[in-house]
């Protein structure tokens, strides 16, 4: 019985599968069948696609020609400027139509709105088509979805005696209308197809029932216990088998292997790889043909625990035979353990994502945007509206703005992005504010709750398929800064506790971002508000100079970089500018205590050297004071110094470890002076040098900070080339827009340093506008200066400040004749204000004093301070000047405009 049931194993089964397999019968019945079911096939496509060619192009071209003929037609643009055009032209497309052949004839304005179709209720309304061609004059065929169904139809102009389109017409009819020739071609090549497999199936059938009776070689007993092991294997064994040819062809498959991996019925004889549904891990072990010990494989929702072994091992037929297993229970835990691998993926790209700027609203942005589609379709995030300033929030949702929204689609009807609104007390978002614990809501066509705050919008929501919602605050340090909102539509199921944990984990690690970024925003403003109220507010009135300004903050905040305009008596203008190294609050402070020391030290009237002399000892005193307080000290300023005289057109300027200014002189052309460079400002230890330059009018003066022409990517050498490449060529252009062309040329859009520019066009004063003598050191002289003086201010219109003035001279002149020494020179400068001038070559300074009822003088300069503006003593390498001012009782004339300063950030 072994022996026989051995034979049966070597010979029988493998006798059955190769022939049924490899039978001829079966290979020459399916070479036929194929063959003559590709010729039918090709030849029915063939003839379709010719017919729906000509189809079309007799469409198109019978549309065309009725709407041409149409819209030529007499009568129509008569019809067209009636008050009702479809009471006549409804009847003639009509008539129109029915004589053409044509399903529809349309007449329409320009704008598309029908007057004739032959559906009565489609007039008036929009033409269904693309008309933009044809109102440019052209004829237009296109292929529709129209009123009466798939349509060929040809739009043209109707035009009038002056060649303008005044209205349109279109005909056109339905494809299936058209005559064509495989209605009566086709069932002929389906007969005759038919009739060829037909015949080819049978004889292959004969051929085949010949080839079967010459394998019967085994007995009929074997054939009865082949087929009852074979039945038992296929259709009874609670394990899947399959057996696998070494070409990867699937030779048997029972009943449980077809349940398990959702085979198709005629798999048997196909290729692995080619088998639907099957995992690739799968495919590759089963086309491998290595041995496998139940390895764990995912087929749709199962777990199949898979082995494989050879069938050759005992001389049988090359080949694998598999098992499978069903190890669905393994399932779930699988699916929780992936389920929380992607909770942790989805927090750890949080981790990542959200918080990479200290900007609120991007932060809200990357909060909104992480989540989705993983976890929820569409997310919002409200923060309160002080939020955003960088102030504390409320305790209340009063002011709510929504800060972020983002999802799977656009067309949502969600609350847009920058709405301000106020939460009402029973939605969860407000119960979720007040108490900062976060609410799920399962089902939201069921709430109620959540409708109030706009039930309009809650029913577009629900409308829309959104279904399920969690709130969860934005806490941080114990504050509530608003509320993330997840919303979940037909694409996930309803939210679970287990989705709230993760929403309250994603928004607890968003929270401390949002409130980082709070809180720079807050410092920020107040570095800004600060920077701001240092710098100046507007330039200050004067005719010397015509001046422009820009002031740009660096990227990463405010710093130390200013500016300044200060006037000086005898209309001299003095120019400053200055950076303090470092940013934020305290090199703004810094920058502010500078320039108040500047405006001080200008008062003075002090030359460029000696004044930075006195900063450089402030800053270092400074320096002392905070290094002593255990504060982060100066690390570094510069200055640069300059006064100009409108008179002299004389330019004094020292600097400080500043830059040198560039010069843009009359002709365009560009230099950089030679300014002999002191050491930064807090450093000590040398004095400064001045240069002088004698400027035309017309000269521009162009002061900046380091900022300006310094860069990583570039040598200070190159932007001091490019800055002069930027002013060069352009002596007239004004000061606005050389500022302007300078930052466009030269900054990035971001500047990583603050930048500091200053840009000031000479003036000369007229000399009709000066008056000079020199005078004879003698007491004698002084009644001769008064009457030159009187004659001067009578010449300027200025007879009634001549008393005054006359005094105020009078006393000037004598001081200097007493107490001072030759020369003796006099100088009265009409700009803005009048200004007296007596200077002399003794460096004595004058006091002011209160004299004594019983003193003989000493009130001279105290009726100068009485009877002037201003009055005060500056120092020269040659002496002193002490000069008066007197305000003019009117404007003379028009004084010269002075340049309107920009705003000083861009």
């Amino acid at each position: 019985m072994a022996k026989r049931f051995a034979r049966f194993r070597h010979l029988s089964v493998k006798r059955l599968f190769n022939t049924s397999t490899r039978s001829v019968a079966g290979q020459v019945l399916v070479f036929q069948v194929a063959l003559v079911v590709l010729l039918v096939t090709c030849a029915v496509i063939a003839l379709v696609l010719q017919s729906e060619r000509d189809t079309s192009a007799e469409a198109r071209h019978r549309s065309t020609a009725v709407a041409q003929t149409f819209a030529h037609s007499p009568g129509v643009l008569a019809a067209l400027e009636t008050s009702d055009p479809s009471k006549i032209l409804q009847p003639l497309t009509e008539a129109a139509r029915r004589a053409a052949g044509v399903d529809f004839i349309v007449v329409m304005n320009t704008e598309g709105i029908r007057y004739t179709h032959p559906l009565p209720d489609r007039i008036g309304k929009r033409f269904v088509g693309e008309i933009g061609p044809s109102l440019a004059g052209k004829v237009y065929v296109e292929s529709v979805n129209g009123p009466l169904g798939r349509e060929v139809q040809a739009t043209v102009p109707i035009k009038n005696t002056d060649d303008k389109v005044v209205a349109l017409v279109s005909a056109g009819l339905k494809v299936k209308n058209v005559e064509s020739q495989v209605d009566r071609q086709l069932p002929i090549i389906l007969g005759a197809g038919a009739a060829a497999l037909a015949l080819s199936t049978g004889v292959t059938a004969l051929v085949g029932r010949r080839l079967r009776r010459q394998t019967h070689s085994l007995a009929p007993d074997e054939m009865t216990l082949m087929y009852q092991h074979h039945d038992t294997v296929l259709h009874s064994v609670r394990e899947g088998v399959l057996i696998v040819s070494p070409d990867g062809q699937l030779m048997l498959a029972n009943d449980e292997a077809r349940r398990l991996l959702e085979l198709p019925p005629d798999v048997e004889g196909r290729l692995v790889p080619e088998l639907p549904g099957l995992d690739p891990g799968t495919k590759e072990l089963l086309v491998s043909g290595r041995e496998a010990t139940d390895e764990v494989h995912l087929s749709g929702e199962r777990l199949l625990a898979i082995n494989q072994r050879p069938t050759d091992r005992d001389g049988g037929p090359k080949g694998t035979v598999v098992t499978l297993r069903d190890s669905t229970e393994l399932q779930a835990v699988t699916g929780r353990a992936e389920v929380a691998r992607e909770r942790l993926r989805l927090l750890y790209d949080a981790g990542l994502r959200v918080g990479t700027t200290l900007d609120v609203l991007r932060t809200a942005d990357e909060l909104a945007r992480v989540p989705i589609p993983r976890f929820a379709d569409f997310v919002t995030v409200d923060l309160a509206d002080a939020v955003l300033h960088g102030e504390e929030p409320s305790p209340t949702g009063a002011d709510m703005r929504r800060a972020a929204v983002c999802g799977i689609r656009d067309d949502h009807p969600l609350s847009e992005q920058g709405r301000l609104f106020a939460y009402q007390p029973s939605t969860p978002q407000a119960r979720g504010y007040g108490s900062g614990r976060s609410e799920l809501v399962s089902d939201l066509p069921s709430a109620t709750s959540w409708r109030l705050q706009d039930p309009k919008r809650a029913k577009a929501i629900i409308d829309y398929g959104i279904h399920s919602l969690i709130t969860a605050p934005i806490q941080a340090r114990g504050v509530v800064l608003g509320m993330a909102n997840f919303w979940r539509g037909h694409h996930h199921e309803s939210f679970d506790e287990e989705d709230l944990s993760l929403a309250e984990e994603l928004v607890a690690r968003a929270a401390i971002s949002i409130d980082n970024a709070r809180r720079y925003t807050r410092e920020h403003a107040m570095a800004v508000t600060l920077q701001r109220s240092l710098l100046p507010q507007a330039m200050p009135e004067q005719n010397a100079l015509d001046i422009a300004y820009r002031y740009l903050p660096a990227q990463s905040g405010v710093g130390g970089d200013w500016f300044d305009v200060i006037p000086l008596p005898g209309s001299r203008v003095a120019l400053a500018v200055g950076d303090v190294v470092g940013h934020g609050l305290h090199a703004a402070a810094t920058m502010g205590r500078l320039r108040t020391a500047v405006h001080n030290f200008s008062a003075l009237d002090l030359p460029p050297d000696e004044l930075l002399g006195h900063l450089d000892d402030l800053v270092g005193r400074i320096d002392q004071n905070e290094a002593a307080a255990s504060a982060s000290g100066v690390v570094g300023a510069t200055c640069l110094y300059g006064i100009y005289d409108p008179v002299t057109r004389r330019y004094i300027m020292a600097r400080a470890g500043h830059l040198a200014p560039a010069l843009v002189r009359p002709d365009g052309t560009v230099t950089f002076p030679d300014v002999p460079a002191g050491p930064p400002l807090g450093v000590g230890g040398m004095p400064f040098q001045t240069a002088e330059l004698c400027l035309e009018e017309g000269t521009q003066l162009v002061l900046y900070t380091d900022g300006l022409i310094e860069d990583r990517r570039r040598d200070l050498d190159v932007g001091m080339e490019l800055l002069r490449d930027a002013l060069t060529g352009h002596p007239q252009r004004p000061p606005e827009e050389t500022c302007k062309y300078v930052l466009d040329s030269l900054l990035p859009e971001r500047p990583k340093d603050d930048v500091a520019l200053l840009v000031a066009r000479t003036r000369q004063l007229p000399a009709d506008r000066i008056a000079d003598w020199d005078v004879r050191p003698d007491p004698a002289a002084v009644a001769g200066m008064r009457d030159a003086v009187s004659g001067k201010l009578e010449a300027w219109g200025l007879s009634e400040l001549g008393f005054t003035m006359e005094l105020i001279l009078s006393e000037l002149i004598t001081n200097a004749i007493r107490y001072g020494a030759e020369p003796i020179h006099v100088r009265l400068i009409r700009d803005r204000a009048l200004t007296c001038e007596v200077s002399d070559g003794s460096s004595t300074s004058p006091h002011l004093r209160y004299a004594a009822t019983t003193d003989e003088g000493g009130r001279g300069l105290f009726l100068v301070s009485q009877m002037a503006e201003r009055w005060g003593t500056r120092y020269t390498p040659q002496g002193k000047v002490i000069w008066a001012e007197q305000a003019l009782p009117e404007i003379i004339e028009e004084p010269v405009p002075v340049a309107t300063a920009a705003e000083a950030d861009r």
